[in-house]
């Protein structure tokens, strides 16, 4: 397990501030990356309530006595690396705060309703106008305009309505979401790749802009090949389980104690492959020689595959499939994954200090961006509930250059 790192040297978005307005997930997955590259993420929460994912356990991290405290592993898996300060908007004296951090940050960013924030003068328009340095980001269900403008968006409705669910589970099964909030995810990393590059564009002109960005515009986005060939043919695309709509044999094979994966590239791994199987004759046969071929006739092939793997371990077929070059691998448990040796030389699996927590720490998930010059930074575990307020309080009254020092 990789020991929480130290700033050797400054993130490559040192002195970059962001105002987080966010809360769950899509949000929270952006200004986190920020952070780990070195900006202050001043992170905003309703004092008595404080982000939604606080209560979304369990588990928890405890206290020293065995309590639960406000760090859920959900709110801990996106909020390292911020300052939490608590802030009622509702009130003038929240919306005060607010103006005065936007008045030095580079960054806003929030998640509420299309509109949401109108009332509290804290839109776009609004902090636009007064500070138009800014980037401000706003996440949505649907996106600021469209007829769906004014539902909610859950990552759950997002995968549904994308096409996503359709595409995942077991081809007799019902459609399936994905284990994870993928949605939220990669909205975030959306978020995060369009507020670099306003960024870029501010400081080429001193202007900043809104980015308007949805859920569900960015999982229809990454539909990528499977929408594209709907587009091309315009017509259904079925669930395949785990088996690859283009490329085939590239699934999950039951084998004599467990399962493994095999993803048959190109045509030359599939004669390897078969080799393997000791059956040269399914890569002689025209209808299964080529993979467009295989593809086509996929229902007369895999059962056979499936018939011959079974006779097999786990363990024997990755090694004999490494050895021919064709790509192999076993299904690991959440378990495995981060007790394995790849994740530990990664350092994918991290400790951070914290006190109050009756381990003197807890373990995250690391970053998985390596720099040679500006690496990642571990700085601050993720904060209690208004952990920070007094901190960024008093930097808005001594015009230091962060509120992190």
């Amino acid at each position: 397990m990789a020991a929480s790192k130290g700033p050797p040297t400054k993130g490559p978005l040192d002195g970059l501030i962001v105002l987080d307005l966010s809360r769950i997930l899509a949000g929270p997955t952006c200004t986190q990356a920020l952070g780990d590259l070195g900006a202050t993420i001043i992170k905003i929460e309703h004092p008595d309530r404080g982000d939604d994912t606080r209560g979304w356990g369990p588990p928890f991290a405890n206290d020293p006595q065995g309590d639960p405290t406000d760090l859920s592993s959900y709110f801990m898996c996106a909020n390292r690396n911020k300052l939490s300060v608590g802030v009622d908007i509702a009130t003038p004296e929240g919306q005060e705060t607010i103006h005065q951090i936007a008045a030095r940050a580079d960054v806003v960013i929030e998640n509420f309703k299309p509109g949401g924030l109108d009332k509290y003068g804290l839109d776009f328009n609004s902090l636009l106008t007064a500070y138009p340095q800014l980037v401000y980001c706003s996440i949505s269900g649907f996106g600021q305009t469209g007829p769906n403008r004014e539902k909610p968006g859950y990552d759950l409705m997002a995968q549904g309505y994308s096409g996503i669910m359709a595409l995942t589970g077991a081809k007799d099964g019902p459609p399936a979401k994905v284990a994870v909030g993928i949605a939220d995810v990669m909205t975030g990393m959306y978020a995060a790749t369009g507020i670099l590059a306003a960024l870029r564009h501010r400081d080429q002109t001193g202007q900043g802009q809104h980015i308007d960005l949805s859920l569900v515009d960015a999982t229809v986005a990454w539909m990528i090949n499977e929408g594209v060939a709907h587009l091309t043919t315009n017509a259904p695309r079925p669930r395949r389980g785990d088996q690859h709509a283009t490329i085939v044999p590239y699934q999950t094979f039951a084998c004599a104690d467990g399962h493994v994966l095999v993803a048959v590239g190109n045509d030359t791994q599939y004669i390897r492959f078969c080799d393997f199987l000791g059956r040269p004759d399914l890569a002689d046969d025209p209808r299964f020689a080529t993979n467009s071929n295989r593809v086509i006739n996929r229902e007369a092939l895999i059962p056979t595959l499936e018939q011959l793997m079974r006779q097999h371990k786990q363990a024997d077929i990755v090694e004999a499939l490494e050895a021919r070059k064709v790509p192999v691998g076993p299904v690991y448990t959440v378990e495995q994954t981060f007790a394995s040796d790849q994740v530990a030389a990664r350092e994918m699996r991290i400790d951070m200090p914290k006190q109050g927590v009756d381990r003197g720490g807890v373990e995250l998930i690391g970053n998985p961006l390596k720099f040679s010059a500006t690496p990642v930074t571990y700085r601050h575990a993720p904060p209690n509930l208004g952990e920070h307020t007094q901190a960024v309080l008093d930097w808005l009254a001594d015009r230091r250059e962060t509120p992190e020092g």
